[in-house]
């Protein structure tokens, strides 16, 4: 059978959308002021400008310039006396195909949206409050949407397959600062990045990127990380993350009550127990294979049982390796409840026929109606057009994503896992003042905080660098801001961080 004929270039359809990106760059930037009341007791007065961004072709071929995409920023930035340098911070989401809502009316920004402690879905109406705590305080606030996410979007269908990598990614954010800075009359700033998830990733790689545009980063602030996709991506062959992610799972279950004796009597306990585990005999079982056998599996069998709350046939079933997928809908299984991937501490409703079909993430769910809801309605404060679709997640960028890194056709499972912990490392190297904030919450079993435990171990530079990198952990998950307590916390390690650079 003759393979069917591939898509032919629709002219037409390219043109409709060069036309539409050239209308985003040629609209009027936004302009709005406002002030906001900070925990010190001080006041900032700030301006907001948003307004899109050309990403071009760059280098010195004969298409250096070519306008590759349009992408929305949102800036914050506090007046100063003349002669005074204000530090950049520029800040993304990730997905892959998300918008950078989340860090801006989460934690960074003078807005955020309130969510409930636990995690779970207020009731509306959803709009927008002060942040005292807002990042402002310390930058100037650059909020990136990559493209075809946001108002973002490409030029056209090969510049979108481009911009839809991992490496043509990294490309067009570096654009995107480099051309902030440039328009804004800001080279010379202190420069930071904050990138959460899938974000994480990018801002590994930029902080070697930044480097070859001589644009070193004077800061890097990782918020639930995934620079190793082998550690958090279960596949055959791939054992890492059983292992990487046990300790979360074990916390999770003690959250939930599965856990008894010592191992329930606090998360502490039940993490520690895991760790260990992991390291004196885990790894090892599963390295052996059916090589284990006897009392030594039994052993293993029901260790693992223990740890995670789960019945010992289904350990045995599983051949001890539990996935996410199987944690999310057995851990509460008799309650008739699953369990929230990004924010394990909630939990939703199964079907009634308890299928295992993985539906939704009760996690998600709870804040993507509030934040969407309130960032549209703070938009039309701001004066910011909203007649387009503000893309919060998109599933098409994220089903399209080419994983694989240095050119070629295919996907992560032909060349790998997509990695960029080797270019943080190699920045880390290359820039001896660089510093980097890694940042985890311990109920996130989309990227735990074990597994970003075992990537930072990895990262391969000297001791002496290595002392560049601090990690600090938050009892929420993976958007673990919207809990005030960590909230609070992060903003204090932040100014902990920040100060100590100047020692």
């Amino acid at each position: 059978m003759s393979e069917p004929d591939a898509p032919r270039p629709d002219p037409e359809a390219d043109k409709r959308q060069r036309e539409a990106t050239e209308q985003l760059l040629a609209r009027t930037p936004v302009q709005a002021s406002g002030r906001v009341a900070l925990a010190s007791g001080a006041v900032l007065d700030y301006g907001v400008r948003a307004a899109f961004v050309p990403v071009t072709r760059g280098g010195i071929d004969t298409r250096s310039g070519e306008l590759q995409a349009a992408v929305f920023t949102v800036a914050y930035t506090v007046p100063t006396p003349a002669g005074t340098v204000r530090p950049v911070c520029f800040a993304f989401n990730g997905g892959p195909g998300s918008a950078s809502v989340w860090l801006h009316l989460g934690t960074l920004g003078p807005k955020r949206v309130p969510i409930r402690d636990d995690g779970t879905m207020p009731a509306g109406p959803y709009e927008v409050q002060d942040n005292p705590l807002t990042w402002l305080e310390h930058f100037d606030l650059v909020f990136v949407d990559p493209p075809h996410t946001g108002y973002s979007m490409a030029v056209s269908d090969e510049a979108r397959k481009k911009l839809l990598s991992v490496d043509g990614d990294v490309e067009a954010l570096a654009e995107v600062m480099r051309a902030w800075l440039a328009a804004n009359r800001r080279f010379g700033a202190p420069l930071y990045l904050a990138g959460e998830s899938y974000g994480t990733t990018r801002g590994a790689a930029l902080a070697d990127r930044m480097l070859d545009l001589g644009l070193p980063l004077d800061g890097v602030i990782l918020v639930s990380c995934a620079m190793d996709l082998q550690a958090l991506a279960f596949a055959p062959r791939n054992d890492l993350p059983y292992a990487l992610f046990l300790p979360a799972f074990a916390q999770v279950a003690q959250y939930h009550g599965r856990l008894r004796g010592a191992l329930g009597a606090s998360a502490e306990a039940a993490r520690d127990a895991a760790q260990a585990f992991v390291q004196q005999d885990y790894l090892a079982a599963l390295h052996a294979g059916h090589r284990l056998d006897g009392a030594a599996r039994r052993r293993i069998e029901k260790r693992l049982a223990e740890l995670t709350g789960l019945p010992l046939a289904l350990v045995q079933e599983r051949n001890l390796r539990i996935s996410d997928q199987c944690f999310f809908f057995e851990a509460l299984r008799e309650q008739g409840r699953i369990v929230g991937r990004l924010e394990a501490r909630v939990t939703g409703p199964m079907a009634a026929s308890r299928t295992r079909d993985w539906e939704f993430d009760p996690g998600i769910e709870a804040i993507s109606g509030p934040y969407t809801t309130a960032a549209l309605a703070y938009f039309e404060t701001l004066g910011i057009p909203t007649g387009s679709r503000y893309e919060v997640l998109s599933r098409d960028v994220h089903k399209h994503w080419h994983w694989m890194r240095g050119g070629g056709e295919g996907g992560r499972g032909e060349q790998g896992f997509a990695c960029t912990s080797t270019d943080l490392a190699r920045a880390l190297r290359r820039h001896p003042h660089m510093r980097v904030l890694v940042a985890s919450g311990r109920y996130d079993l989309g990227t735990p905080y074990s597994a970003s435990d075992w990537s930072l171990a990895q990262l391969d530079a000297p001791a002496d660098v290595l002392a560049r990198v601090t990690h600090r952990y938050y009892d929420a998950g993976h958007m673990f801001y919207t809990r005030p307590q960590d909230l609070r916390q992060l903003k204090a390690d932040l100014s902990a961080w920040l100060a100590s650079s100047n020692d």
